[in-house]
C-alpha cells in the first residue's frame, strides 16, 4: 500500500493501538487503552478512526452495532515511511548528517562503533 503523508500525532496513536493488538479492533479496546490515558471520549476516538479509513489505514466492518476495525497498512510499513521522510527533510538523506547530529556532542563508544560496522557490513554482502 503507498503511504501518502504522516498521520497526524492523535491517529498514530490511535494506529499503535491497532498494531499491538491482534485484529479486530473495536471503539471500546481503543477507549480502554488510551482513550482514557488522554481524555478522549468515545465520539474522538469514533472521529479518529473514521479518518483513519477514510486514509485507508484501516478497513472497517460493522457487526450488529459494534464496529470492527482492521488494519490496512502495517507498522514496520508506516515506520519505514516516517524514517525516511525525516531522513529527507532534516538530513538530505545523507546518514553522515544523521550520524552527526546524533553524536556532535558526545563521545561514541566502541561498541557503537562495532555495532555500525557489523551493520554496514551486513548490508554490503
Amino acid at each position: 500500500m503507498n503511504i501518502a503523508k504522516k498521520l497526524p500525532d492523535a491517529e498514530f496513536e490511535v494506529m499503535k493501538v491497532v498494531w499491538a493488538n491482534e485484529p479486530p479492533i473495536t471503539t471500546n479496546l481503543v477507549m480502554e487503552q488510551i482513550g482514557k490515558e488522554k481524555g478522549w471520549k468515545a465520539q474522538t476516538i469514533l472521529t479518529l478512526l473514521l479518518r483513519l479509513v477514510e486514509r485507508n489505514y484501516l478497513r472497517t466492518e460493522k457487526n450488529g452495532k459494534e464496529r470492527s476495525y482492521y488494519p490496512l497498512i502495517g507498522k514496520e510499513e508506516y515506520l519505514k515511511f516516517e524514517t525516511g521522510d525525516f531522513m529527507e527533510r532534516f538530513h538530505g538523506n545523507s546518514f553522515a548528517s544523521l550520524f552527526a547530529t546524533l553524536y556532535n556532542d558526545r563521545k561514541i563508544k566502541k561498541q557503537d562503533l562495532d555495532e555500525l560496522e557489523k551493520w554496514l557490513k551486513d548490508r554490503r554482502d
